[in-house]
Order: C-alpha cells, then structure tokens, then sequence
C-alpha cells in the first residue's frame, strides 16, 4: 500500500471545497517554514451555511479517498472561520471579512502559494452521487 502525500491530501481538500462552489481556493506549503503541518487549504465561503458545507464535504472526502477524519474541528458552530486539522494537513474555511482581516496569505507569504485550478489538478471524481455512494 503506497503512502498518500500531504499534497495529495491538500489537493483532495482543495476538490472537495470546490466542489461546493468554496472560492479563492489557495494551498499553501507551510511545512518549509513550521512543523505545524506541511500544507494549509485556505478558502473563503459566501455564507455560513456555505461554511459548514464546504467543511463537511471536505470531511466526507477525506474520509472516503483517504480514510482520514480531522484531528480536531474549530468553529462549526459559528461558521465565520472553520478550521479542520487533518495532521499534515489543515484546512481553514472563512467568511470574506475573516479571511481579509486574518491574512494568511500574507503572513505566510515567504514560503510556496498555489491557487487550486481544478482543470489542472483533478484528484478524484468528487460528484454528489460518487460520494453518497462510497460512504454507503
């Protein structure tokens, strides 16, 4: 059995959230410059509600592709800023005004940033129906 990447896990993240329509979807290589996780999934959603779909979808397919629940999820309850760790990868879901304040990108900013293209980065079929199938 082959060893998933932490930027396999990243991109899977980055599917899901794009999958419910996330948008500004960045993955940012972290690990070059902390021990906290290799790579962080920022993504902004439009609602609250979008917020915590984004976050259970990407739950949901960390569980079918990669058999992987999150360490720990903060934030659900509130839905302005989500995050989900998954070890070596964490993944933070914002409202717009969160995301500007917080400026991940910015204090991260030293080390490599990717905006997720899905048209280039496809990782797994992530439709509703393959996903309502596989956790069956």
């Amino acid at each position: 059995m082959s060893e998933i990447s932490s930027l396999d896990l990243a991109y899977t993240c980055a599917q899901a959230a794009d999958e419910r329509k996330g948008q500004e979807i960045l993955l940012i290589e972290v690990g070059k410059a902390s021990i906290i996780a290799d790579y962080f999934v920022v993504v902004t959603g439009l609602s609250r509600t979008q917020v915590r779909a984004i976050a259970k979808g990407i739950e949901e397919a960390m569980a079918v592709y990669h058999d992987r629940k999150p360490l720990r999820t903060e934030g659900s309850s509130e839905a302005s800023w989500v995050l989900q760790d998954f070890g070596d990868v964490i993944v933070q879901i914002f409202l717009p005004p969160e995301r500007a304040f917080y400026q991940l990108e910015a204090f991260w900013g030293q080390v490599p940033q990717t905006p997720y293209q899905p048209d280039i980065q496809p990782v797994h079929q992530l439709t509703e129906s393959t996903q309502t199938n596989q956790l069956r």
